[in-house]
């Protein structure tokens, strides 16, 4: 069985690397194309390109606007508070609190939001110092 199916392989594998071409006809060569779909029709002459420039803004009622840069203003810097240390029963040590940024609230005050990040982010800070990472954050929030 098998040296009967030899031979055919070895025949399908020549035909498969065979070229193949997908168009042969008369005057048709691989070097030289005489058809194409863009050749451009006889007696077309080709328009010469023209610089071509955007067309100058007209008013539609004739007002003209004036371009107005508003004065500059002082921008206030931050409030910094650092709120009073804070005593961990755990450890029996006063860890520090770090300073807070103006706060996202009336005024520049510190909201729920605020406090809770900085006292999360506290906790991470001091680790292990810090005992219990949500008992430690409870009692910083509720300070």
């Amino acid at each position: 069985m098998r040296a009967s199916l030899l031979p055919s392989v070895f025949i399908l594998a020549a035909a498969a690397a065979a070229p193949s071409f997908a168009q042969s006809g008369s005057g048709y060569s691989i070097m030289q194309d005489n058809y194409s779909i863009m050749v451009p029709e006889k007696g077309y002459k080709p328009s010469k390109p023209e610089p071509w420039l955007a067309p100058k803004y007209k008013s539609p009622r004739g007002t003209v606007k004036h371009v107005v840069i508003p004065r500059s203003t002082t921008v206030p810097q931050p409030n910094v508070v650092t709120p009073p240390p804070m005593y961990v029963p755990e450890t029996g040590r006063t860890l520090p609190n770090l300073p807070t940024v103006s706060g996202s609230g009336r005024g520049g005050a510190e909201t729920f939001q605020d406090r809770s990040a900085r006292c999360a982010h506290q906790a991470g800070v001091y680790g292990s110092a810090a005992g219990d990472r949500n008992s430690y954050v409870g009692s910083c929030i509720n300070q």
